[in-house]
């Protein structure tokens, strides 16, 4: 994914994606560099929801440009009955999400809302009892945040909270502590096969090429950009001069495309010509590129 949005001041050019600024309200950040009628202080708040999106304008039709998922922070720049706007934590994403997906915690962070883990699993089942054959209350994603307490050997269980109303119960299988985090980017890629290719997607139930790449990066403690040319600054290059012998977990990045190698010669990648998250020769990717681009690889890029 690559969606780019930029303002130009008297010292550049600043990119919208991810600075906080409309004529008429900005981050308090960009005091002094862009003109605004007023600037506030960003709050945050906390998704509550699985899966929501981030859009480019206060409109349910409007472009999904990213997701937020469950426990997952988003500073609030203005807030309304129905929209708010400001940005992911994560990777500073701006965007407007529906206010009823958020819990605000104004007075800064919340100790009830501190998660203790992860969802490691490609989507966890959150059960109205610690039993498997009871009901389904929530599925959540990879990635999500969760405040869990100890149950038994098998479940761990979720407050009746802002984040959870009703609480519920997982399985250990399903998430891990905040801080132990995967090791192999491509594994976690390779978990996510199958998924359908969604514009703005993070989760399993759609997820885009730079989302993949960045939900897989996080599950290994690994902070990521949103958007592909974003990612094209994380690692070490490449040289073209070895591109014929790449690595398992190198990132590859095409024009308006990214996707991770699953060894040398196969790329993991989700993708709108399969409308899915596939592994495919890297080679069959070049040559699906080469009628529209000269340069169907743009680099290549190792994580250190």
């Amino acid at each position: 994914m690559n969606r780019l949005a930029s303002v130009t001041h008297r010292s550049g050019s600043i990119d919208l994606r991810v600075v906080a600024w409309r004529p008429d309200l900005a981050d308090m950040q960009v005091y002094g560099r862009l003109a605004a009628h007023s600037y506030v202080e960003p709050a945050p708040s906390v998704c509550r929801v699985p899966v929501t999106g981030v859009r480019s304008a206060p409109d349910p039709a409007a472009e999904q440009v990213s997701q937020l998922l469950l426990g997952e922070t988003f500073h609030l720049l203005e807030i309304g009955e129905v929209w708010a706007w400001g940005y992911c934590a994560h990777d500073r994403y701006v965007g407007y999400v529906e206010a009823a997906s958020l819990v605000e915690t104004p007075a800064g962070t919340c100790a009830e809302l501190v998660p203790t883990h992860w969802v490691s699993a490609p989507q966890g089942l959150v059960f109205s009892a610690p039993s498997i054959k009871t009901a389904l209350r929530l599925t959540v994603p990879m990635g999500a945040r969760l405040r869990l307490a100890e149950h038994d050997d098998k479940f761990l269980a979720l407050p009746d909270d802002a984040l959870c109303p009703g609480g519920g119960f997982i399985h250990r299988r399903h998430v891990t502590p905040v801080g132990d985090w995967a090791t192999d980017p491509a594994l976690v890629a390779e978990s996510l096969l199958g998924t359908p290719y969604l514009w703005g997607g993070r989760s399993r139930a759609g997820i885009d090429c730079s989302g993949l790449v960045q939900v897989s990066l996080m599950a290994c403690g690994i902070s990521a950009p949103r958007d592909s040319d974003q990612q094209q600054a994380l690692g070490e290059p490449v040289p073209e001069a070895a591109w014929a012998s790449l690595k398992r977990g190198d990132i590859v990045f095409f024009p308006g495309h990214v996707g991770i190698m699953a060894d040398q010669t196969r790329l993991i990648h989700a993708n709108a010509y399969w409308m899915s998250t596939v592994v495919e020769p890297l080679a069959d990717v070049v040559e699906r590129l080469r009628p529209q681009t000269d340069t169907p690889v743009l680099c290549v890029r190792r994580l250190t």
